[in-house]
């Protein structure tokens, strides 16, 4: 069993891509990054930094918060 961080880090990508009809490949382009990184964050498997995180919630005009969370288990006192 993996513990990575990535595992405690949840997102809505594809919900907000699909909210600004984007495919991953415009998304990367837009936020400076290859297709295969969106691919790894939105699956889970890659965890962005900060910085890349922050473009991501601009190009998908959306707030970092709304973008990623942490699942329930992972959240202080639960």
């Amino acid at each position: 069993m993996k513990d990575h961080a990535a595992h405690r880090l949840e997102n809505k990508i594809k919900v907000f891509r699909a909210i600004h009809d984007l495919t991953q490949g415009e998304l990367a382009l837009r936020v400076g990054v290859t297709r295969k990184s969106v691919n790894s964050i939105e699956k889970g498997h890659f965890v962005p930094s900060t910085e890349l995180a922050l473009r991501m919630a601009a190009v998908l005009e959306c707030t970092v918060e709304e973008l990623f969370q942490l699942p329930e288990a992972a959240k202080p006192g639960s």
